[in-house]
Order: structure tokens, then sequence, then C-alpha cells
């Protein structure tokens, strides 16, 4: 009954029927568990409805209270609702104030200094009533101040959801023939407009199955939630890239002819196995070959990636019009950048899936295709759409379709070779001939895997480089860095809020990591800091790991992407040059990273990778150990069994204990927190305690997996559960147990460990309903050692 008394509560305040829903959410508070994400969510919905309603005296005392809240996101939150609440309380009496004395009243000059105070700090509550004001008693309504305070206002109101308000002063300013205020109104009204749109939406959208609703803060603030930096006037700057990204033509250059001469060294190979009397004829062919399969590849995969993209994904292919509907000033952006370099307008997909994403392909420039999702209009504004198409266009510009599309394909027919020659090796009967063919193609199948494997990281290097001068030609075309800065960030959110909410993995995200312009892997960290930060410094901090972690860098090799911090670091570097504010302040991220001890961060570093191979290293030195015995004295001959088995179950046991050490007193902690961290690991693990909800599994598609998605106040996180009876247990468990527990609010405590993305080795769950889950990551660990030894001491018994 409760959940529905928070549905019907929530419901009624929407519909502005104040009365029914605070009878309801003050009843459904009452029986609530304190701890629950619902139970957080209706004081928050009541603190904004006792505002609403004339109560400030009840929304202060809630909103106090709230202030001293064990979740860290709610304070914050709180203490940022505070002010503006007492401001709406005071309201009256200052206007009582103001009649008293006709010296209390403030001049012109206070309000505007006051209003641009306001404005600064970001507090946009405050900053309204000064600016008000100023429009009220100014009577140059051509002066630059009273222009100045309007375009104030208007960001004010925007930042508090006055949509309405906010658009009525932008069409007052339409009027104006002052060219920067038209360009400043280019950009704002549609962006407005859409908000408005998508708010009326979201109001009339019925509530999810699991009667859920978003929070005041995130309802409101979703699509503006920090306040925007600016742009330059006009796009088509300069912009340096020093000490950015590698060369992108000498990266393609080396990338592309490696793997032609990897194809071409193989395909000789084999051609020349099969017995060619003539090695000219058999390089002939070789090279035939070798220059027919990648041309046929290079101009036929486009249309074979439009019948892919059909059966899989439905990709439907609409005008230029239809782009405008969703976003103005893309369409200019996409006329501008095909007028200045000749190209003709590519081929424009959408499809119909609400992660959002984008990304490119095509043979030559004049035949490219760009697409991109539902979920790119959704979470992104106008501007930052713009911004979208803009980099997928510099892919375009800079032939990176092309590239990639050639290198991937090479790097397929090493891995296509390696197949075969290991196939056809196989079926090679035993006579003379057979094993010398055979032995030729097994030495051949070892040598294209080796290119494969080399290939595969050359066309990573090559997809990361590409990326930043995407970025860089978006940033240039459009003036506008700080846009694609909130985009990146925004898509990550994104694709982590669907996750969440679907059912199965996501066959776009999944099937076009590679080509789209983020890297889904990466989302949880960045998604979880851009939904729950209430600054953008703070997800300034977790990009922090990413900039400076040694291991940022080591997992970066595997990803097709820079790292979301580097990209917004390149991007704040552009705002700079471009005399902007930054969207996120990456100097001083970067100031904090350069305070970071770098003994600490390569020093961990350096002792995770001799932590990562400590078994090898203790079974190698006991084997040094043995036969140096063996060799002072042959008859201790069983020290070479004995020793080595001793050093790898020691070894063993130390790194076991190293990685998941004590958690007897773990601490209390959050998500975000625990991602701010730029020492963190992905194999020490790190203690903590966290309360919150298990939203299913971490692989949503797969129904007996065991491994758990959770949320708490400040973010996501996936939980790894191990059972002590091996992959068996696990499956018995994600089949028979996982269930029980989800949608439950629960306290975890584990390890936590950080990668491109960051989980938590479960060590205990206990659940609101009285499941307990117990996990035993160390049992099969300390197994293996104590067996070891214990084999040790049995070849030293027996010798």
């Amino acid at each position: 009954m409760s959940i529905e008394l928070f549905q019907s509560g929530v419901k009624a305040l929407k519909q502005r029927q104040y009365e029914e829903g605070i009878s309801a959410l003050e009843e459904f508070c009452l029986s609530a568990n304190p701890r629950s994400k619902n139970y957080i969510q209706a004081r928050m919905w009541l603190v904004k409805a006792y505002n609403d309603t004339g109560q400030g005296d009840r929304a202060i005392s809630l909103c106090q209270e709230m202030t001293e809240s064990e979740f860290p996101q709610v304070q914050d939150w709180a203490n940022k609702i505070l002010p503006t609440l007492s401001v709406a309380e005071n309201k009256l009496e200052t206007s009582a104030d103001k009649d008293d004395s006709k010296n209390q009243t403030p001049t012109l000059t206070e309000l505007h200094q006051n209003g641009s105070k306001a404005i600064k700090e970001r507090c946009y509550e405050e900053a309204i009533a000064p600016l008000e004001a100023f429009i009220s008693a100014c009577e140059d309504t051509d002066s630059k101040e009273y222009r100045q305070v309007q375009m104030w206002l208007v960001k004010a109101y925007r930042r508090t959801d006055q949509l309405e308000k906010a658009i009525a002063i932008c069409e007052q300013l339409s009027d104006r023939s002052d060219p920067l205020i038209t360009s400043w109104l280019d950009q704002t009204l549609p962006s407005l407009k859409a908000a408005q749109k998508r708010r009326l939406q979201e109001e009339s959208a019925p509530e999810n199955e699991t009667g859920s609703s978003p929070s005041p803060e995130v309802t409101e603030e979703r699509n503006y939630k920090f306040p925007k930096a600016g742009r330059s006037a006009k796009g088509g700057v300069t912009l340096a890239m020093t000490g950015i990204a590698s060369n992108l033509a000498m990266a393609s250059t080396v990338t592309i002819f490696l793997l032609i001469g990897m194809v071409l060294v193989l395909s000789l190979y084999l051609t020349l196995i099969y017995g060619s009397n003539n090695p000219t004829e058999g390089f002939l062919i070789a090279l035939f070959i070798t220059i027919i399969f990648n041309t046929a590849a290079f101009f036929l995969s486009p249309f074979l990636m439009d019948f892919l993209q059909a059966i899989l994904y439905g990709t439907r292919w609409v005008s230029i019009s239809e782009i405008e509907r969703y976003s103005p000033e893309t369409v200019n952006v996409i006329k501008t950048i095909c007028s200045k370099h000749k190209l003709k307008q590519p081929k424009l997909g959408i499809i119909d899936d609400e992660n959002p994403t984008a990304f490119t392909y095509g043979s030559l420039p004049n035949s490219a295709r760009v697409v991109v999702s539902q979920g790119l209009f959704t979470y992104l504004d106008d501007d930052e759409i713009a911004t979208v198409y803009a980099h997928e266009l510099g892919h375009v510009i800079h032939w990176d379709f092309a590239v990639m599309t050639l290198a991937s394909t090479l790097v397929q027919i090493t891995y296509l070779i390696y197949v075969y020659a290991r196939e056809v090796g196989q079926r090679m009967g035993n006579s003379q001939q057979g094993k010398k063919i055979k032995d030729g193609l097994e030495m051949a199948a070892i040598a294209a895997y080796v290119f494969y494997v080399v290939g595969t990281y050359l066309v990573l290097y090559l997809s990361r480089t590409r990326e930043y001068y995407a970025d860089h030609f978006a940033a240039q075309i459009t003036g506008n860095p700080n846009a694609l800065s909130r985009a990146l960030i925004k898509i990550a959110y994104g694709i982590l809020e669907e996750g969440e909410r679907a059912e199965k993995p996501s066959k776009l995200i999944q099937g076009t990591r590679a080509l789209g312009i983020y890297d889904a892997n990466a989302a949880t960290t960045t998604g979880t800091a851009y939904r729950v930060a209430s600054e953008p410094e703070k997800i300034g901090r977790v990009f922090l790991w990413d900039m400076f972690n040694p291991w940022g860098w080591w997992m970066e090799l595997n990803s097709t992407h820079p790292l979301t911090g580097k990209r917004v670091r390149a991007l704040s570097t552009y705002a700079e040059q471009l005399g902007l504010d930054t969207e996120f302040d990456m100097a001083r991220v970067v100031r904090e990273g350069k305070k970071l001890s770098k003994k600490k961060l390569y020093g961990n570093f350096a002792f995770d990778i001799v932590l990562y191979a400590a078994q090898a290293i203790g079974f190698l030195l006991g084997l040094a150990l043995g036969i140096a015995s063996f060799i002072a004295a042959p008859y201790t001959w069983y020290l070479l069994i004995a020793l080595p088995l001793f050093g790898f179950g020691i070894a063993l046991a130390i790194k076991t204990w190293v990685m998941f050490p004590s958690f007897l007193r773990a601490p209390d902690l959050d998500v975000l927190t625990l991602m701010s961290d730029p020492y963190a690991s992905p194999l020490r693990g790190r203690p903590a305690k966290l309360n919150g909800q298990i939203l299913g599994r971490a692989n949503p598609g797969y129904k007996f997996g065991a491994n758990l998605q959770m949320k708490d106040p400040t973010g996501m996180i996936f939980l790894h559960y191990a059972s002590r009876f091996g992959p068996l247990g696990n499956f018995l468990f994600g089949w028979l147990q996982a269930e029980t527990v989800f949608r439950r609010e629960v306290e975890v405590v584990g390890w936590f460990r950080r990668g491109i993305a960051p989980w938590m080795d479960l060590i205990k769950l206990d659940a609101e309903n009285g499941t307990q889950v117990k996990s035993y990551h160390r049992f099969w660990l300390f197994l293996l050692s104590g067996g070891a030894v214990l084999l040790g001491f049995l070849a030293i018994a027996h010798s």
C-alpha cells in the first residue's frame, strides 16, 4: 500500500493538486523505510510542495532536517535548496521593509551588482529578485545594462525551471538588432523550447512500472544540470592541438601500412606453402589476392553496413528537414561544413533507440552515412546535438571512416588466415609431405595470430587518435567546445539511464562500440557522476583517475576511445584558447592532479604489476632455489618439487591478503566518493560498506547471471558474486536466489575496484526482506595456496 501512496502523491503534485499530494506523501513517510530511495524522494517533493503552497516554515524545517542526512548527496541537495527557501519565506517581509524607508531601497547599481554576484555564484533563486527589480525600475530599456540583465534573467529562469518566463524574455529580445544578441538567441531560444516540450512530455508520461519517480531536482534539472559555459561568437577559429594527440596522418599511415604488410606477408607465405615452383608467380598471386580483397572490402563494406543496420537496428533514412525539427543548429552546422569543404550532404539516419549514440561510416566522403539514435535528441540540447554532428562530420572530412574500414578489414583478414591455416593444418595426413605442410601451416597460424593481436592494438590506437581529431574539428567549426564536453557527459548519463531500465543489453550500444562517439564501457563512471553531482567540480574529481592514474593509461590501450577525462581536458583547452569559461574546470583538476603523490601513484602501479605476477614469481624463485640446492647436494632432489610449490602457495596467499584486505571495519561510503579516489586500483580492493537498492543483474539479458547491479543515493556500481562452490554455485545463485533481492533496499560490504568501469567484489549483502547473501572471493585462492604448500610438505615427507 505504501508504494501506491508514494505514486499517487507524486502524481497529484505534478498535477498541482497540492493538498492531496502532500497528504499522501506525509502518510507514506510515516511507514516508509527512512533509508529507502522513495522515502528520500518523497521528502524532497514535500519540501517543494510546502514552499509552493506558502508553507515556507515547514519547507525550511524539513530541509534543515535533510541537511543532517547520512547520505552526502541528500545533504548537498538540502544545503543547496535551503537558502532559496529562506529567500522565499522572507520575501514578503523584505517587500514590507522596502516601503518603510526610501533610504533602504536599493539603487539600480546595487540591484545590478547583487544580481550579477548571484549569477556568478550560481545562486539563481537569489538572483531573480534583484534582476526583476532592476527590470521594473530601469527606464532606459535600450541600455547595455538592461539587455545584460534580461539575458541574466533568462539564465536564472532556465535554471529554476521557469521556462515560460525565459522564453517570454527571449521573444522580447528578438526585436533587437544587435548581432551578438541575435547570435545568443539563435543558440538559446530553440533549446528552451525543446526543454519545455520535453518537460511537458515528462509530466504527461505515466509512472514506470517499478513505481519510482525522479526526484524533484532530477526532474527539473535533468537537461540543465549545470550552468552552461559560453561559446565563441563565431566558428572556424584555428585551435592548437599540441600535446593532445598524435599526428593523425602519421597514425593512419603507419597503421595501414603495417596492416597491409601483415596481410601481404601472410598471403605470400600461404601461397608459397602450397607448392608454387615459381616464387615470382607466388608473389604476384599473393599481391593480387591482397589488393582485390581489400579493394572489394573497401567499396562494399558501406552497403554491407546498410544491410546489417536495417536488419539489426531498423535504421531509417531521413531528410535534413526532419533533423531540423529536432535541432535547428545541427542543420546550420551540416550546411556550413558541406559548403566549406565542398562535400555532398551525407546520408542521414536515425535509429529508434533511446540509448544516445552517433557514428559515421562509408568508403568515400561523398558517400558517407551519419547515423544517430533517437536517444541523442532525448538527452542532449540543440547546441550539444550540433557539436555531435560536427564531430561525426569531422570523421568524414578526415576520411576516418575509410581508414578505419580498411584497417578493421585487414585485421579481420589476419584472423581469417589464422583460422584457415589452423583448420587446414589439422586435416593434413601423416605422410612426410603432409607433415611438412602441417608444420608450415602451424607456423603460419601462429604468425597470423600474433599479427592479429598486434593489428588489433594498432587499430585501437588509430581509433583513439581519430576521436581527438574529430573533437578538435567540432570545436573549431562550431566555436563551442563546451557543448561537446556536455554532450559526452550526457551521452554517458543516457547510456547509464537506459541500461538500468533495459531487460537485456542494447544491441545498438554493443554492436557499434568501436564506431560510436562514446565508449559505452566507460559510461558507468561518468554517467553516475553526472547524475548525482551537484557541482561540475565533483565530475572533475572522477576524471582524476583517467588523467593521472597509470592504470588509466594501461587500460586505455584496450579502448576504442580516449578516456573521458582526457577528452574533456582537451576540449577545455580549446575553450581556453577561445577565451571562454570552461564547462568543467579541468585546469583546477589538473592542478589537483599535479599535487597527487607521483611516488604513490607509480609505486602502487609497479607494486600492482608485481602483485599480478606474484604466483609466477614465487614459483620461479622456489624453482631457482631448488635447482641451486640440487646442484649443491643432489640427494635433495625433492626440493626441486617442494620449493616451487612453497613459493607458489606462499606468494598466492600474500597476493590474496593484499587484494582482499580485512573488511571488519569497512567504512560507510558512497559510490561517488569511491570513484573519486585517484589512487584506486583494479587489483588492491578497498573495503567499503554501501547502502542502496539492487536494480537487477549486471548482464540483464542473461537470466542465470550471478553478478548484480546496485544503485545508492550517489550512483550505480556492479557487484561481483563468487560462490564457494565455484561456477556451479554461481549458476545456481543466479538461477534460484538472485531475483529475491531485485528492487530491494540492501546493505552491502565488499572490496571496491576501479578500471574503465568501477565494480565491487561482494562480501556480504543484507536485504530489507531478510535475505542474506554471502560471497567468497578468497575461498578458492586460499584453498589453492594451501593445497600447494601441503603438496610441498608431502613431497618432502615422501623423499
